[in-house]
């Protein structure tokens, strides 16, 4: 699974680890991503979904509806 957001689209950042003796090794910074599932009741149907936390707290706010027309707005496909 990619560490991808399908509503906000948070993808990984990229730096560095910086040790005592600051020499510099490369790393990444992954968003808080789960899988979770919605129902959807104007299809009749559950659509499985890819969220960060807060894209989860924002599903939570505007409703899986809107949050499904922002995710296809973006050309996302669920």
């Amino acid at each position: 699974m990619s560490a991808h957001c399908q509503l906000t689209g948070a993808e990984p950042g990229f730096g560095n680890n910086i040790s005592h003796s600051h020499r510099r090794t490369s790393r990444r910074f992954d968003p808080n991503v789960q899988r979770k599932r919605y129902w959807l009741p104007s299809e009749g149907r559950h659509v499985r979904l890819t969220l960060s936390a807060r894209a989860i707290k924002t599903v939570d706010t505007i409703g899986i509806e809107a949050a499904m027309a922002r995710i296809r707005a973006r050309g996302g496909k669920a």
